[in-house]
């Protein structure tokens, strides 16, 4: 089954169209658990990465049966050096094995052999004394498509032959993105538009039974008219729509990724579920010790809050 058909498989049999992001600061983590990894070892790095760990564990196992997917950041985990690659590696492992989809947020580009590099490293196999090995093993993972189809077609490639998927940054959520996103070429598109029409053009080999591509696009629900807009200039595309929640994006915003079906789209949450217990409408329920009891209420409640907006 291709990562397009999972994907749907995941959404439809939890009837949840978001995904948990996982981009861990030491300040969201409770101190008993960072305490408890301080006296494990000595080494601080190795601390931190201990704590990121049963963190992330403790958000997945309180949200698994909630959510169809996860979406570790990539760069939150390269901070704290190769124990925090170690961190990022389990928590990939830990998500799959329960089930989850996992989506390593990595925005990788690179031309030639050095994206082949990187797309080996997520989503494919590595070659090490004859033996093929996984490294990540992550079921996606974000790109950037700036150098053109150069840096695109290895991860076409293990898409295709890993069953595996990519999402191409294409409208980012961020308040600069129309600093060069926005522009126009001389054809009238922006450029935004040009990479959304790449976009379908590279996903047409890999379209799913469920009539959607292994790849994907980025959307940022802080863009709601551009959001709409790219559904339809994208009609086999999954989007990915960050923004939701602390970014300011609502339930209202991101309906506009989905198809009339309500499919097609997955909404991403990280601080607002990950720091749940912060909430005004949770922080008189859960203390930070309980931050995934707080997480789980508020995926149910982003859930609900999702699907009553299609």
């Amino acid at each position: 089954m291709n990562f397009s058909d999972r994907l749907g498989k995941a959404i439809r049999e939890k009837n949840n169209p978001s995904v948990l992001g996982l981009d861990p600061k030491l300040e969201y983590i409770p101190e008993s658990i960072k305490e408890k990894c301080r006296q494990q070892v000595d080494n601080a790095f190795q601390a931190a990465a201990r704590s990121i760990l049963e963190f992330n564990k403790r958000l997945i196992d309180a949200t698994c049966d909630i959510i169809p997917a996860i979406k570790p950041q990539v760069a939150y985990y390269e901070m704290y050096g190769i124990e925090g690659i170690w961190a990022l590696e389990e928590t990939i492992a830990y998500g799959r094995q329960k089930g989850l989809i996992v989506i390593a947020d990595g925005k990788r580009n690179d031309i030639g052999p050095t994206a082949e590099a990187y797309s080996m490293a997520f989503l494919g196999k590595t070659d090490i004394f004859g033996k093929a090995c996984r490294a990540f093993n992550a079921d996606a993972l974000t790109v950037n498509a700036y150098l053109g189809i150069d840096g695109i077609k290895p991860f076409i490639g293990d898409c295709m032959n890993e069953n595996k998927g990519i999402f191409v940054l294409v409208k980012t959520s961020n308040p600069s993105s129309g600093q060069l996103q926005d522009m126009k070429l001389e054809d009238g598109r922006r450029v935004y538009e040009m990479m959304a029409d790449l976009v379908r053009e590279w996903g047409e080999p890999l379209i799913g039974e469920n009539g959607y591509s292994s790849i994907g696009a980025v959307v940022g629900a802080t863009y709601p008219e551009q959001l709409k807009e790219l559904r339809k200039r994208m009609p086999n595309a999954w989007i990915l729509v960050p923004g939701y929640g602390a970014q300011g994006g609502t339930a209202q915003d991101v309906a506009h990724a989905f198809d009339k079906n309500g499919l097609g789209a997955i909404v991403n949450a990280s601080r607002s579920l990950m720091c749940a217990y912060k909430l005004d409408r949770w922080k008189n329920q859960f203390t930070h010790e309980e931050f995934d009891k707080a997480a789980r209420a508020e995926a149910i409640r982003m859930r609900d809050d999702i699907l009553s907006a299609l």
